[in-house]
């Protein structure tokens, strides 16, 4: 019973987080800790709006498929290297929104490597976090794909700068929680985060 009900808010999830435009042409992908240390994740290719239970294979830490005969994301790892390295982290959502595409690419081509979010009422959606003029860097790397180096290049990153998801440029956000609901809620928080970021240089630039 575990694995269906964490299925179904898989299947929520992507639905809303298709719904939101955040899911173009069956990217992304979503996973969920089990608990004996397995990881619930999305088939790939599937279209994130229209998934059901069935589009939810179950996969080892390491990445490998458990008896389902169907084949998960490339970006697997992505996902199981966190639950690896964050026993806390219980589901991972990965989208891949215009506006984080876009200022990725934009932030690291200036040299940025992180964005800094502060002075935003929507931070307090991230735990720990009691006040608008808290301070959140959501760390940026460049793509690759080669995953193993990418997601060591990941953890290194997050040890140096704890964040509740970081962003792959020109590819997507990645972000987590204790639960599918609280790992959907950080997700869309930081989509809103990063659509103000992207929408505050905008002005800046066309204002000054």
């Amino acid at each position: 019973m575990e694995f269906e009900a964490i299925a179904q808010s898989l299947v929520n999830a992507g639905r809303f987080l298709a719904s939101q435009g955040w899911a173009p042409a069956t990217s992304g992908n979503y996973s969920a800790r089990l608990a004996d240390g397995s990881v619930a994740i999305t088939v790939s290719g599937r279209d994130k709006g229209q998934l059901i239970p069935n589009d939810i294979m179950v996969v080892t830490l390491a990445g490998e498929p458990l008896g389902s005969g169907q084949r998960s994301s490339a970006e697997t790892l992505l996902h199981t290297s966190l639950y690896q390295a964050y026993p806390e982290v219980g589901a991972v959502l990965h989208t891949h929104s215009i506006n984080c595409v876009s200022l990725s690419r934009w932030l690291l081509s200036q040299g940025q490597t992180t964005l800094l979010l502060t002075n935003y009422e929507l931070l307090k959606a991230f735990p720990g976090i009691t006040t608008h003029d808290g301070e959140v860097a959501i760390p940026i790397v460049d793509n690759s794909q080669d995953m193993v180096a990418l997601s060591e290049t990941v953890l290194t990153r997050l040890q140096a700068v704890p964040a509740p998801g970081y962003i792959i440029a020109g590819h997507g956000l990645y972000s987590w929680g204790a639960t599918v609901p609280q790992a959907r809620m950080a997700t869309e928080a930081l989509e809103v985060l990063v659509s103000c970021a992207l929408q505050a240089i905008l002005l800046d630039r066309t204002f000054a």
